[in-house]
């Protein structure tokens, strides 16, 4: 099995953003603990499999996890978006993710973002992503909870966008409103029970596209396309690394 390490570049784009001057121990090679946590994400072993080459598979999970907690993979991903965005005409999305066996059993109940939808217990990824699909604005919820009652959430990180492009299930009109008043144009169809046509630039709207293409290319980290975590606070910070090393690095 190939294994995975950070390039010369990535590493030039993390290791700023790295904390420092942290009680305790001094820290083991940053750059192998890493890259055996991508590893990881992208193999979809345990992480007590993780291979020698990356030392103790201890030391890889407890780094992950601490860091977790503090949020530094998600302040991590910010801080790598802040550096490298782009204008942002904003895809807004969801997709499906199964939780596996192992994902059940923490306290919390619903607070661990599974539930109960028509492919089983799943939960939910939303996202954004700029105007060249990448994405940069993460949330979680069950898998039964609707796009349209997650959606406002997500653009109140979304920044500056000049227009917010979604399919049919974000056609609300509570979201529209909130789009305007952000400053962008929405470019999401109506539905098919609407009273009024909901007119929308469907040359723009064919750049939707793009943010599909995105949770494929997340979903080659079978961590991320199989929900293996307890803790819905470390299955997001597994997406957000793997989103960081997908399209920010």
């Amino acid at each position: 099995m190939a294994l995975f390490w950070l390039s010369d570049e990535a590493w030039a784009a993390i290791e700023p953003h790295l904390l420092k001057n942290q009680p305790g121990a001094r820290r083991v090679d940053d750059r192998r603990v890493i890259s055996g946590i991508l590893h990881v994400l992208k193999v979809g072993c345990r992480w007590c499999d993780c291979p020698a080459e990356y030392g103790p598979s201890t030391t890889v999970y407890n780094r992950f996890n601490r860091w977790s907690h503090r949020g530094f993979w998600l302040k991590l991903l910010d801080a790598l978006v802040a550096a490298g965005a782009v204008t942002r005409s904003t895809a807004i999305d969801s997709t499906y993710v199964k939780a596996q066996r192992a994902a059940f059993g923490a306290k919390g109940g619903s607070a661990q973002a599974i539930g109960r939808s028509c492919g089983g217990w799943t939960t939910k990824v939303h996202a954004l992503t700029d105007v060249i699909g990448r994405s940069y604005a993460l949330m979680l919820t069950r898998g039964n909870v609707s796009d349209v009652k997650a959606a406002p959430a997500l653009p109140e990180h979304a920044g500056r966008m000049r227009y917010l492009l979604g399919d049919k299930g974000y056609d609300a009109d509570r979201l529209r409103r909130l789009t305007r008043d952000a400053g962008a144009g929405p470019v999401i169809p109506g539905r098919r029970n609407r009273k009024h046509a909901i007119r929308y630039d469907k040359n723009r709207y064919a750049g939707r596209n793009l943010i599909e293409k995105a949770f494929c290319r997340l979903k080659d980290f079978r961590r991320v396309a199989t929900r293996y975590d307890k803790l819905a606070a470390n299955f997001l910070s597994g997406v957000a690394l793997a989103t960081a090393v997908a399209f920010w690095l």
